[in-house]
């Protein structure tokens, strides 16, 4: 198993935080095994890109909402974390 649960969308309010604030806020490691994803797709040509993060944030996006860590952005990071065997990934936690 490499996540908690496959989710199919945001089951929290939505919170418009942008960008700024997402930068603002400082990564902290946490366990793909904990995490429950919003998206059942992802595109395997986007997974194998070497240059993936190039324009993004380099860290993973996670909603924490009841008590449940939600993976918003960085589901291709977080895969390919788990291709290469390791259990943790670094990302920006948002607490609502």
């Amino acid at each position: 198993m490499i996540f908690k649960r496959v989710g199919d969308g945001r089951p929290y309010p939505d919170h418009d935080t942008p960008l700024r604030e997402w930068a603002e806020l400082p990564p902290r490691p946490l366990r793909l095994d904990e995490l429950i994803t919003v998206k059942r797709n992802l595109d395997l040509e986007t997974l194998l890109a070497s240059d993936s993060t190039f324009f993004g944030d380099l860290f993973p996006h996670v909603v924490e909402w009841k008590g449940e860590l939600y993976l918003e952005d960085g589901l291709h990071r977080a895969l390919r974390a788990a291709l290469q065997q390791r259990p943790v990934i670094h990302a920006r936690v948002l607490e609502l």
